[in-house]
């Protein structure tokens, strides 16, 4: 069934926006200032291919039978001053799946390469999204909207273009929860599906296969370029020995370099505008990309939040979260947490997601070198990251627990042993923080009496059962596999940097072996007094 992503926040949006300011779909204004001032493709056969020479490729969405809206929300939506009333519209499924496109829009898929687990992969871009065009609000700023699922472009490799209702839902979901919670995010300001246009998917990689509906979500967002989209110009890789498709072409990172400060940093364009001389400029851009996003992987830890794919074709150069695929909130507090199942040895791991963004900040400087010498980039990196993120982080957590001067030692302090804690007690991150609100609401009632109360309800509430636990703790590989590898690694201890997932395994057998030798009682009880501990600290 249909529904609109209504409520407080919406309102809020929209009295801000100003009601008279509201238009109809045909009243938006399109700018496509990123199609002006960067190259284009000009090939305008929609064949799979590597694109030398260009950041964008012009596509056509593909068509899908009766779409039907599923969803909308209404504070995205106002961003770009779209009248609630017109989500109502007969042809607003239409418009918003690719079927008919609004004057003024210019369809067109975005070159880009990136960093998978690591390693330079060479040409990636849009295989499933789609720039649908620039539109600018009544206060002058340029907003991008995409269609992501409305089919094939030249980027799609082997893949249909296509994206389901599930993962859809999950992505509309997720940013909007984070635009609610305060965290730099691209928007979705709507979800179209078919009934009628299907595609085959094997949901969980085991061979079984089933059709499933079309859907495009849309995604708004200032930009939605990435660190990938430097890495075009990326030379032959040692390693991969793959390059970008626009090899050392210094011209067109420096369109790059100027579209990008000119119309998104603003301030440090203003800077340095009658300056000859733009390294200074690029440096100055590079400091800020590395601060927004080492304040933003700061956001996520928080808020026990984990992307799954922290590539660097994944990372926003504006520092928005980007390309919500298999992310997921931390339940039990586990520092190796990962949401991604295909990231068998934890790269991006929740304790991981820090050094993983400072690692792609690397790549990006790497990308900008025939401009911007490494030597200066790196060690801007190297001077700021990780002041910036400690700060960052312990100022959040600190706010989460009321704390004033949270970058003070002992603060810092007390924020390491809280985590210590929930991860030794395998406590539920979000309610661990939920509930302690109401320990400092009641904390004037009479305190030893009080103090068990709360501990007692906080153990049933907040606390991984012992079951939960174990679930948890599914290991990647058959047990027999995993046992021959051990054997051979008593002979040949290098062998086990071949299997980095087997130590990973290696580590939850032997949680499991503690939780199965300790009754769940006293494991209770061990965990109630660590808190205890940690309450009166």
């Amino acid at each position: 069934g249909r529904s609109n992503a209504r409520g407080r926040p919406g309102k809020e949006r929209l009295e801000e926006a100003g009601m008279n300011s509201m238009k109809k779909l045909e009243e938006l204004k399109f700018d496509n200032l990123v199609l002006k001032e960067l190259p284009i493709d000009p090939e305008k056969r929609n064949f799979t291919r590597q694109v030398s020479g260009a950041c964008f490729s012009i596509v056509d969405p593909t068509p899908i039978e009766e779409p039907e809206l599923v969803a909308a929300s209404n504070d995205a939506l106002a961003i770009i001053h779209v009248d609630p009333k017109e989500i109502e519209r007969k042809d607003f499924p239409a418009i918003f799946c690719g079927n008919e496109i609004l004057k003024g829009a210019r369809p067109a898929a975005h070159c880009y390469c990136g960093h998978q687990f690591g390693y330079f992969s060479g040409q990636l871009g849009d295989g499933a999204t789609m720039f649908l065009g620039q539109i600018v609000n009544d206060d002058g700023r340029h907003w991008e909207i995409q269609y992501k699922g409305a089919g094939k472009t030249p980027y799609s490799r082997s893949a249909d273009g296509r994206k389901v209702l599930r993962s859809s839902i999950r992505e509309f979901l997720c940013s909007e929860a984070m635009a609610g919670l305060g965290i730099p995010t691209t928007r979705a300001p709507s979800i179209v599906t078919s009934r009628k246009s299907k595609v085959i998917r094997d949901i969980f990689y085991d061979g079984n296969t089933k059709d499933e509906q079309c859907t495009v979500i849309t995604r708004l967002a200032p930009t939605f370029l990435r660190f990938g989209s430097f890495e075009i110009v990326k030379p032959m890789d040692p390693i991969t020995n793959r390059e970008g498709p626009s090899a050392k072409r210094a011209d067109i990172l420096e369109a790059l370099l100027t579209h990008t400060i000119q119309r998104y940093f603003p301030k440090i364009w203003k800077k340095h505008e009658e300056s000859k001389e733009k390294e200074d400029m690029y440096l100055d851009f590079y400091i800020e990309v590395v601060t927004r996003t080492a304040s933003l992987v700061a956001l996520w830890q928080a808020v026990g939040w984990c992307h799954g794919v922290l590539n660097t074709d994944n990372m926003s150069i504006i520092g928005l979260t980007i390309d919500y695929g298999p992310y997921g909130f931390m339940e039990k507090t586990d520092p190796d947490y990962a949401c991604n199942d295909s990231d068998n040895e934890g790269r991006y791991s929740y304790k991981n997601q820090p050094a993983m963004c400072k690692f792609n900040c690397e790549k990006l400087a790497e990308a900008l070198q025939l401009l911007l010498p490494l030597s200066k980039s790196k060690k801007a990196l190297e001077d700021i990251w990780d002041k910036i993120y400690e700060e960052s982080y312990y100022e959040n957590m600190g706010r989460k627990l009321g704390l004033n001067q949270s970058n003070e030692k002992s603060a810092r302090d007390l924020i390491d042993s809280l985590l210590e804690t929930m991860s030794e007690t395998s406590a539920d991150f979000s309610l661990t923080f939920r509930t302690m609100s109401e320990y400092v609401r009641n904390i004037n009632k009479d305190p030893e009496i009080y103090h068990k109360t709360f501990l007692e309800g906080f153990s049933k509430k907040v606390l991984a059962t012992q079951d939960e636990i174990k679930e948890s703790l599914k290991i990647s590989m058959p047990i027999q596999q995993l046992q021959m590898i051990v054997m051979m690694a008593r002979q040949q201890p290098a062998l086990l940097n071949r299997f980095p997932q087997v130590l990973g395994d290696l580590k939850k057998l032997q949680k499991i072996k503690s939780f199965q030798e300790t009754p769940e009682e006293k494991r209770l009880e061990a965990a109630i007094e660590s808190w205890k501990e940690w309450l009166v600290r």
